[in-house]
């Protein structure tokens, strides 16, 4: 079911792929537990379909939620969390909250950079993503300087 309500988000069907998400995320709840990564992976779905709904401050909640698990059962620098907090910055980005998206974009850069290596495409994302959110910022020179790194990597 999960896979289902994948192919429907990327239809564009959002009503239909969060019912069946919260289907997922109910049922994994009861079955595997409330901090069972795929749980986790069910709420964060959700939360991504909120985003797309846009539905963000909904959406904002439900990361932060997998976020703290995450942090606890799999640590700060685990790909997962990365990925949700990544997920978060662009949540609060949507929001116009580009002072707090910056500080998690940084964050889920420089520990990828750290983590991955400077080339890792994972990597190349955050900095991409964090080169927007400069310019969105009104720092061009900034944003300009990390895009220009990013091509050359």
């Amino acid at each position: 079911m999960a896979n289902l309500a994948s192919t429907l988000c990327n239809q564009g069907r959002l009503e239909e792929a969060e019912k069946l998400e919260v289907q997922v995320m109910e049922t994994r709840k009861t079955k595997l537990g409330a901090d069972h990564p795929s749980t986790l992976t069910s709420i964060s779905n959700l939360a991504s379909t909120y985003t797309n709904q846009g539905r963000l401050e909904e959406a904002e909640k439900l990361f932060v939620q997998v976020i703290e698990t995450l942090q606890t059962k799999l640590g700060a620098d685990h790909p997962d969390t990365l990925t949700n907090m990544a997920n978060l910055a662009s949540t609060l980005w949507n929001q116009g909250r580009l002072e707090e998206a910056e500080k998690l974009f940084v964050q889920v850069m420089e520990t990828r950079k750290t983590k991955l290596g400077a080339g890792h495409p994972d990597t190349l994302m955050s900095m991409d993503n964090l080169g927007h959110t400069w310019n969105s910022m009104d720092k061009k020179t900034e944003a300009m300087d990390l895009m220009r790194t990013c091509v050359c990597l």
